[in-house]
Order: C-alpha cells, then structure tokens, then sequence
C-alpha cells in the first residue's frame, strides 16, 4: 500500500513538473514573440525557417546589388550625356573650320580646341564609379547577379561605349583635330562623317542605359513583392500567436495550479489515514 501511495506521489510530481515546463515555454514565447524555441520545438518549421533565412539573405545581397546599379547606371548616363555635348562642340569646331576664309592662326586654335575634347573625353571613358571601379569595364562588362537566374551587365564596357569601328571616339577626334590644323578640307568632310557616326552610337549606347535601368526598376519591385510575401510565411511559422499564447498560459496556470492544490490536500492526509 506504501509501495503504490509512493508510485502516486511520483508520477504526479512528474506529471506537474511537465505542466510547469510547459507553463515556462509558453511564457517564453510570450516574452519573446518567437514560437520555436529550438529546433526539436518543431523540426519541420525550424527547417523551413532557415530555409526562408537563406532566401531572405540572398534577397537582400541581390537589392543591394541593384542599388549599387541604378546608381552606376545613372552615372555612366551622365557620363555618356556629356559625351554627346563634347561630340556636338567637336562637330561645330569642324564645321566651322572647314570655311575656306578661316586663317592658319585661327584653324590651330580650333585644333587645339579639338585635341582638348579627345582628353575629356579620355578623362570620362575613365571615369570611376563610387566603389573606385572603373564605371566603363577595361575589359568585358561586369556581369552582375539581381536574382536567383537573373545576371547581366548594367553598365557596357569602356570599348562598347567609347568605340566606334575599331577607332576610339577621342581617336577621331584627334584625327579631325590634324585635318583642321592642316586646312585639309577632305580630312575634315570625313572626321565629319565620323562625329556624326560617334553622336549617333553615344545616343544607342544612352539608350541601352535606359533600358538597364528599366529592367532594374522592374526586378527590384518583384523583389520586393516577394520579399513581402517571405516574410510573412516566416511570421506566420516562426512567430507566436499572442492571443491563442495567452489563453493558453491561463489554462496552463489553472491546471496546474489546481493540481498543485490537489497535490497539498492529499499530502496533509497522515499515514494513519492513507492506510484505513
């Protein structure tokens, strides 16, 4: 009779000791909003929250990277736009030169003019972004990665966008810059043709900006959305439900406090009593 009184004792303290782990964890998750405590909590969501934390990682890395674009996108734009005016100046010095009245002295002076547009223009091919990168690659262009399969390149390469049939824009120019200064009327109706060709390619090249930057509009919305949509599925998994937590504890508390009460009545009892 002992023996079983013993038992009883036992397992109930057994019994309230869980009740009281379980009263502990739901406290837990109050205080900490978190629902999951540790993995064995619930091995199946603990996996697919750090399934979501792997994509969130990803996700935010490749927003930067688009960040990093648009920015560098809107450089190379303003770089490609001053381009164009410099073109534009070049093409009227030209033009002007090749009027047969100019005088020796004033054509040196136009072609001095001109050489110094072929160095600007060097100057901007060379241009550097924020990082300190040249923002026209040397070689190819930097492909970069905005999603999980989606890599290009943003920004064209320094020969992409200061190239034009194998001759460096400021090459033609300095070209253009000698037919001047030599009165050579053939030479300078040929630079001509080549400037237009050169403010024509800078506008294509202007154009294939705008649409990167388009494109990193639009990738950059889409991850958003879907950035939102994450981290709700991860609220929704790894966070706790106050109300249902709370209601929870209360019953927890109840039962527990009631068993503990129980558990008191029956320890005043004596022996005498237990065993009559």
């Amino acid at each position: 009779m002992i023996n079983a009184v013993g038992n009883r004792m036992t397992r109930e303290i057994a019994r309230q000791a869980k009740l009281a782990d379980a009263l502990e964890r739901t406290q837990i998750q109050i205080s900490s909003g978190k629902r999951l405590q540790r993995m064995s909590d619930d091995p199946v969501a603990a996996r697919r929250i750090l399934t979501i934390g792997t994509t969130q990682a990803s996700m935010a890395s490749w927003q930067a990277n688009i960040k990093s674009a648009e920015a560098q996108v809107a450089q190379a734009a303003g770089v490609l736009g001053s381009t164009s005016d410099l073109l534009a100046r070049a093409r009227e010095l030209t033009l002007s030169a090749a009027n047969d009245t100019m005088s020796p002295a004033d054509r040196a002076t136009v072609a001095a003019e001109i050489n110094a547009i072929a160095d600007e223009i060097d100057g901007l091919a060379a241009t550097r972004d924020s990082n300190g990168e040249p923002l026209f690659a040397a070689g190819s262009a930097r492909v970069v990665r905005f999603d999980s399969d989606v890599s290009f390149a943003p920004v064209q390469s320094a020969a992409a966008a200061f190239v034009v049939g194998g001759n460096a824009l400021s090459t033609s120019l300095r070209d253009a810059a000698t037919a001047v200064a030599a009165g050579d009327r053939t030479g300078m109706d040929a630079s001509l043709t080549s400037i237009a060709g050169a403010v024509a390619h800078i506008a294509d090249q202007n154009a294939a900006l705008g649409l990167a930057a388009g494109r990193l509009e639009r990738i950059g919305d889409g991850l958003s959305a879907r950035g939102i949509a994450i981290a709700d599925e991860r609220q929704s998994v790894e966070e706790v439900d106050l109300q249902t937590a709370i209601a929870q504890l209360n019953a927890q508390d109840l039962t527990l406090s009631a068993a503990q009460a129980a558990f008191a009545k029956i320890n005043r009892q004596t022996l005498f009593d237990l065993l009559t």
